[in-house]
């Protein structure tokens, strides 16, 4: 047994609090709200990107994801601050690791036009390059199913009557977890102006 003066007991206790300070935070699915909260408002994540994230962004998936597959989401981050968005050509883009971004130009609908459409594989960051469009948000579990899911283009279609409406504009973007139903391209009032949109594909893993 080794034997411990009260000095050298408070110097380890000392030296152990001083480890424990200096390991990587906890896991974002045991963080607090206000921790939690603090992260997301710091926009750290975004490395320089100039972008606001919406404030009705799941942030506990989005941690817990951004803290798991790191690498995959500064990768995504890394290409909207980087590419030339107002001008890159429409499409797909390959950015590696299974994530691929697409780049498309619409007149937003009215409502009675569009569904609600929800995802498996990937998870969507939308951002509006220029124009104007609103998305109708709400949860996977309230959705009537009324196209199937497909799963060569990870989508599925229905209605839902309960949702929120968010505007969107530039600097400013959203993401959608398979949890989340969303119905994106509305017309903003009367306003029907050519949309310009990215949407960065992460995959859930």
């Amino acid at each position: 047994m080794i034997c411990m003066n009260t000095s050298t007991k408070i110097s380890v206790i000392l030296v152990l609090s001083t480890i424990t300070q200096c390991q990587p935070s906890s896991h974002p699915s045991k963080w607090s709200d206000d921790k939690l909260n603090n992260w997301f408002e710091s926009g750290q994540y975004l490395n320089g990107l100039q972008m606001t994230p919406d404030p009705s962004i799941d942030r506990r998936s989005f941690a817990i994801h951004y803290y798991d597959y790191k690498e995959i989401w500064d990768m995504a981050f890394a290409f909207l601050k980087n590419a030339d968005l107002a001008n890159i050509a429409l499409g797909r883009i390959e950015l590696g690791d299974n994530m691929y971004a697409t780049v498309s130009e619409y007149f937003p609908k009215d409502r009675d036009e569009t569904l609600f459409e929800v995802h498996k594989k990937f998870i969507d960051i939308q951002c509006v390059v220029s124009g104007k469009e609103l998305i109708d948000v709400a949860y996977l579990k309230d959705m009537t199913v009324t196209k199937p899911y497909d799963s060569e283009n990870d989508i599925a279609f229905g209605t839902i009557s309960d949702f929120s409406e968010l505007q969107m504009t530039s600097k400013r973007f959203l993401i959608f977890f398979p949890a989340d139903a969303h119905r994106p391209g509305l017309k903003a009032e009367n306003d029907s102006a050519l949309v310009r949109k990215i949407v960065v594909k992460v995959p859930v893993q």
